[in-house]
């Protein structure tokens, strides 16, 4: 894959140009975008996945879910519906993807899941109905020009700055790195625990934040317990297993459950990859099988699984949390 994107690399101007273009016709108004007189934030990233978008939009839901009434709207990537979906009792991760159906699965009591691939017929859909949000929360949508989100949280990694990155499709940005500057947060996402403040400084200055935006760090919390449908195993009472992944980045999980020094096989697929059946015929004869969230999602359908699938949930933990929390508060008062 790498020696292919090296060959690639004459056509990453090719590609830098193309969305510079269309970036500034929104810029200088030729292509119009779509502005709302309530609460859109939306969180998202330059690169291509894989920058901890889905526990981000979880942080939020339960900042925000006390106080306000609120829905998600994703794209609903794979689902095999068209328009507009909002989730209900009878929704799975064909009908509305995997990750949305992760946020139906675990707040449906407390926010509205919707998906629709154009986010402004999405936006006009959850406003008509009763008892409609106050806060809409688009997930992964930062190039999605067609609205002007109130609120632009733009994610990037520690390890995968996106100012260390090139365009598509010798990189992973999806847009020059200039679009930074349409964000009014920046994180860093999946810092190592223990980031000092110089080297915080010194990503800072590489990111040259404008006046109007603010730079936060984040890292990921595991939990000390793995989960099935009905039952919990203690992390560190682990014996032999096989991990399952279909996730964009495996490397900090594989790397958190060897530092528990746990015995385990790695199986490692590629993001939003549609399990076959063969692969599930080939899971049936394994004794222990951990997985993310995501990937429960959309595992636990298989009736031959559910007494040996567990997943490890994960948490965003904000480095200055009450700063951000008073900056998106502060935005919706405002």
């Amino acid at each position: 894959m790498n020696l292919i994107r090296n060959i690639l690399f004459p056509f990453v101007p090719l590609y830098h140009f193309v969305t510079w273009v269309r970036n500034k016709l929104y810029d200088w108004g030729v292509k119009k975008s779509s502005s709302y007189a309530f609460p859109v934030i939306c969180v998202g990233n330059l690169s291509v996945g894989g920058t901890g978008k889905t526990p981000m939009i979880e942080y939020l839901i339960n900042l925000l879910k006390k106080d306000y009434r609120v829905a998600t709207l994703s794209r609903g990537y794979k689902r095999v519906t068209d328009g507009f979906q909002l989730a209900n009792k009878d929704s799975n991760v064909e009908t509305i993807g995997d990750e949305p159906f992760q946020f139906y699965s675990k707040f449906k009591n407390d926010v509205m899941v919707a998906v629709d691939a154009d986010r402004n017929n999405g936006i006009i859909n959850l406003k008509s109905i009763e008892n409609s949000p106050e806060v809409i929360l688009l997930d992964d949508a930062f190039q999605h020009r067609k609205i002007k989100a109130g609120l632009n949280i733009l994610l990037t990694t520690y390890t995968n700055p996106y100012f260390n990155d090139f365009t598509l499709p010798t990189g992973n940005l999806r847009e020059p790195k200039s679009g930074a500057k349409r964000a009014d947060v920046i994180i860093v996402t999946k810092c190592p625990d223990d980031l000092n403040t110089e080297k915080k400084l010194t990503i800072i200055k590489k990111i040259k934040p404008k006046k109007h935006q603010q730079v936060f760090f984040s890292s990921i919390k595991y939990s000390n317990n793995v989960f099935s449908e009905t039952d919990f195993k203690k992390i560190n009472e682990l014996h032999k297993f096989t991990l399952v992944t279909g996730i964009a980045n495996a490397k900090p999980l594989v790397k958190f459950l060897k530092d528990q020094h746990l015995d385990f096989e790695h199986l490692n697929f590629k993001d939003h990859y549609t399990f076959t059946q063969n692969d599930i015929d080939n899971l049936i004869d394994k004794a222990l099988i951990i997985t993310t969230e995501k990937d429960f999602m959309r595992l636990k359908q298989y009736e031959s699984l559910k007494s040996k699938l567990y997943y490890l949930p994960i948490e965003v933990v904000i480095d200055k949390e009450a700063s951000f929390n008073k900056a998106i508060k502060g935005y919706l008062k405002n």
